[in-house]
């Protein structure tokens, strides 16, 4: 296959490009050049901004691709501009979504693609549920040959997946964890979550391409694994051989606080209980099954975080926010125990 990401070496992409790579297909890379340095050789680059149409259709010219993968589509717009540069160039458009935009709260699990989607607590996730309905409009008064794509909290070995975290990423949480500091775990942390290894979303994707069956079709691509967020932290706390000192908060608490815009990415997004059924993924992708486990992926992230001293953003910032909320919360349990 020909096929074309635009972006292509994110947290999602970097591995679905590498696994395209490792299957013998062709591809090409349209971005800024950043980071295509992860490929040295091997994909063919289109150094330019998708931002930019005129210099984008320029850069195209007399191109032809089976499959144009955008893994930077995050307004309607975008998704229109898309079709105006590819709706002669390629037999299938992927656009990417998410799972964030399943209803909130949600009126029952499993979740399936035919879940309701609304989400009035995230600006992001309404965002990706009007890409979705421009993509379904050019489908059906276009034939523009769009598929859906819906991951969920996706994670690779630079990232630990946490619920809150700060500015730099994960690792301010790890330091705490070291340290042997309190972490906020949101809620009572017996939600149920789904983490999902980009090893294992690449290969669910890679069943995509190219698949004349998903053409029209929303697909979820996760895990079938659900974990509690108690469980995410101590599989943490293990990987760092440290005990763990949580403190549960509510996350309508954490949603008020003015420093980090908590509302959408907990009350909207992992405040909630969320299993997902991949009964389709797995119709159109025979033989698909997530096969990295929570507590073994958390383990090498970790592992490779502390062994990478660029994955060691440090974020005094945050760590005296959690004092500050974790003070809060025990002020207000002194208060009521004296009455």
């Amino acid at each position: 296959m020909k096929v074309l990401f635009i972006g292509g070496t994110g947290t999602i992409s970097t591995a679905v490009s590498r696994l395209v790579l490792e299957k013998g297909d062709e591809l090409f890379l349209l971005n800024r050049g950043n980071r295509n340095d992860v490929f040295p050789g091997k994909v063919r680059e289109i150094k330019c901004d998708i931002n930019d149409e005129d210099a984008a259709r320029r850069a195209l010219r007399g191109m032809q691709f089976d499959v144009v993968a955008d893994f930077l589509t995050f307004t309607p717009e975008q998704v229109k501009r898309d079709f105006r540069l590819f709706e002669e160039k390629t037999r299938q458009y992927i656009a990417i979504s998410s799972a964030s935009a399943y209803q909130k709260p949600l009126a029952g699990i499993p979740i399936t693609e035919s879940t309701p989607l609304m989400n009035p607590f995230w600006e992001y996730a309404r965002n990706k549920i009007a890409v979705e309905q421009a993509c379904v409009k050019l489908y059906r008064e276009s034939g523009f040959p769009v598929t859906i794509v819906r991951p969920s909290h996706t994670y690779d070995e630079r990232s630990v997946p946490l619920g809150v975290h700060g500015a730099n990423g994960s690792y301010q949480v790890l330091k705490r964890i070291i340290d042997g500091k309190p972490v906020i775990i949101h809620g009572d942390g017996t939600s149920l979550w789904t983490i999902t290894h980009n090893t294992d979303f690449a290969r669910g994707f890679y069943g995509l391409l190219g698949n004349a069956r998903a053409i029209g079709q929303a697909v979820g691509i996760t895990s079938d694994e659900s974990v509690t967020w108690n469980q995410i932290y101590q599989f943490i706390a293990w990987a760092l051989e440290k005990p763990l000192h949580s403190v549960h908060i509510a996350s309508t608490f954490l949603a008020k606080t003015k420093s980090y815009d908590l509302l959408g990415s907990l009350i909207g997004d992992k405040a909630a209980s969320v299993v997902f059924d991949m009964t389709k993924l797995k119709r159109l992708v025979p033989g698909f099954t997530a096969t990295v486990r929570a507590d073994e992926g958390i383990r090498a992230t970790v592992e490779y975080v502390m062994a990478h001293r660029e994955c060691q953003r440090e974020d005094p910032e945050f760590d005296a926010w959690c004092d500050r909320v974790i003070a809060a919360q025990e002020k207000a349990f002194e208060f009521f125990s004296g009455e």
